[in-house]
Order: C-alpha cells, then sequence, then structure tokens
C-alpha cells in the first residue's frame, strides 16, 4: 500500500518528469517540435541537429535520475514510483496540454539510480538489437528503430531486473511507455 511520502514521491515525480526538455528547446527557439515530431532525443535530433538532441536526452536522463534519488530518499521501500510518476509525466506532461515524449530517456535516468546493473545489461543488449533490427527488421515491419528496439529489449531486461533488481520502477516506467505507444501508433507517430 502507499504511504503518504509514496505519493508525494509520485506527484513531485510527474511535475518533474513534465518538464519535457524537447518541448522546452523548441520553444526557446520559437516554436513547438510537436507540431512536426515528438519531443525525444530522436525527434529533437531530427529537427534540431545532434547537439540539441544530447542537451535534450541528457535533460530528461537527469530529471529521470533526479525523480527516482528523490523518491528513494523519500520512501525506500516504494522508490519505483519516482520511475512511474516521472515517465508518466514525461509522456503525458501537465505543463503541455499531455502531450509528450515517449519516456526512455527519464526511464534510463530512474533505472540508473534505482537499479543500474539492470540498465548497464539492458544498454548493452540494446546496443546489439538495434543495428539488426534497422538492417532486417525495419524495412519489413517499418517502425522507428527506437520503440521497436524498445520492445523486443524489455521482455530480458524484465528478467535482468528479477535477477539485479528494478522490477517494479521497470514495469512502473514501462506501462506508461506502451500506453503512450499504443496511442502514438494509432496516430500514426511511431
Amino acid at each position: 500500500m502507499l504511504r503518504a511520502r509514496s505519493l508525494l514521491s509520485a506527484t513531485v515525480s510527474y511535475l518533474l518528469g513534465s518538464v519535457v526538455a524537447g518541448v522546452v528547446y523548441s520553444r526557446l527557439r520559437g516554436d513547438d517540435i510537436r507540431e512536426r515530431d515528438l519531443p525525444g532525443g530522436s525527434g529533437t535530433y531530427r529537427q534540431y541537429g545532434r547537439a540539441a538532441a544530447l542537451g535534450v536526452t541528457g535533460a530528461d536522463i537527469a530529471k529521470g535520475a533526479l525523480a527516482a534519488a528523490l523518491a528513494r530518499r523519500l520512501d525506500p521501500e516504494t522508490a519505483w514510483v519516482g520511475a512511474g510518476g516521472v515517465v508518466l509525466g514525461h509522456c503525458y506532461p501537465a505543463y503541455f496540454g499531455g502531450r509528450g515524449g515517449g519516456g526512455i530517456a527519464p526511464l534510463l535516468g530512474a533505472l540508473g539510480v534505482l537499479a543500474p546493473r539492470t540498465l548497464l545489461a539492458t544498454l548493452a543488449l540494446a546496443g546489439a538489437v538495434m543495428p539488426l533490427y534497422r538492417r532486417y527488421g525495419q524495412p519489413r515491419v517499418g517502425l522507428n528503430v527506437i520503440p521497436a528496439t524498445t520492445a523486443l529489449v524489455l521482455p530480458p531486461a524484465w528478467w535482468l531486473a528479477g535477477r539485479w533488481g528494478g522490477r517494479r520502477a521497470l514495469l512502473a516506467g514501462g506501462a506508461v511507455m506502451a500506453l503512450r505507444g499504443a496511442h502514438l501508433l494509432r496516430r500514426g507517430r511511431a
């Protein structure tokens, strides 16, 4: 059962996640990336280039790490709510009309704090899967490489999280990402 401190960490994490770096960056440039693309690192790369994408991705990873660290500080037993909250805020931000990104970067940041071994092994696996999918799967399936790789890597990541920790954080953040991905697929944006 969630305690008051857990609800506080979920709320703070959600509000922190709602600061979507890609939207902020694009608005500082005088437009809104969401009119043309998703506001994560990939969309920012396509619209503004490598340097902007690295900055946006770094900021989104950092907010995930900060949310998880705050959640762990408030209630170590339910720190996973920080991962779920920050991803929920990133995907459905309070400040930007509920239209955010896919949630991968903030989940990476949260897992970096809550389950670093699980994260590193998952990233290694994704690094192996990504070029294979790009070469053999993407021409057939047509789904962008990042969401497709994420979907392919999540089942083994679940197993890794069972061994090294982070299952609840992965489940909380992954569930929000799955809902967001389904929503984007219906709109033809993934």
